[in-house]
């Protein structure tokens, strides 16, 4: 699949522009942590651009749609990912694509929401103040703090250096996302 495909594929049932910035983000994350680790930058971000492509049209099939589009496209790797996003899924996490996109969604949706409460947006955010933020339950309370750190542990890496790496990939792109 290209990602031209995967755009077409996101213009056909999503509309929403914040959730559409959402997957873009997460989009532009995955595929600097393609490019860091090794590995298929395309699968990565188009991982990243389609994890919540049904969201909006089939919230309660939601990943299925999507999921099944994709394994019928022959893009099982991608598919699978997509359809362990969210640990009480219950579905195993058999890569490093789908630890990866776990440890990505939930954490740079939180980052996003981090600078968007500054004046100079991502600017200046500094992972301290995320941190700070992770623990303070009542900011940003629909993110499930139990996600973000079970998909950093699941991919392996320092929740610190997790958090300045999502950040930097943002600030790089803060002109486009709009923070």
């Amino acid at each position: 699949m290209t990602r031209a495909e995967a755009r077409t594929i996101l213009s056909s049932m999503t509309q929403s522009a914040s959730l559409l910035r959402h997957m873009r983000t997460i989009e532009l994350v995955m595929e600097a942590y393609a490019e860091k680790l090794g590995q298929d930058k395309d699968a990565w971000a188009i991982a990243g651009l389609l994890h919540d492509a049904d969201y909006e049209a089939w919230p309660e099939q939601h990943p299925a749609i999507i999921v099944e589009k994709l394994r019928s496209m022959g893009e099982e790797a991608i598919a699978h990912a997509i359809s362990a996003h969210y640990t009480k899924w219950n579905v195993s996490y058999d890569t490093l694509l789908d630890k990866a996109l776990l440890a990505c969604d939930e954490l740079t949706g939180f980052i996003v929401a981090c600078a968007q409460v500054r004046p100079e947006g991502i600017s200046t955010l500094e992972t301290k103040s995320v941190v700070k933020k992770l623990k303070d339950k009542a900011f940003a309370a629909k993110v499930e703090r139990d996600e973000v750190y079970k998909g950093t542990e699941l991919f392996g890496v320092d929740l610190n250096e997790h958090i300045a790496f999502i950040i930097q990939v943002l600030k790089n792109n803060k002109e486009e996302l709009g923070i």
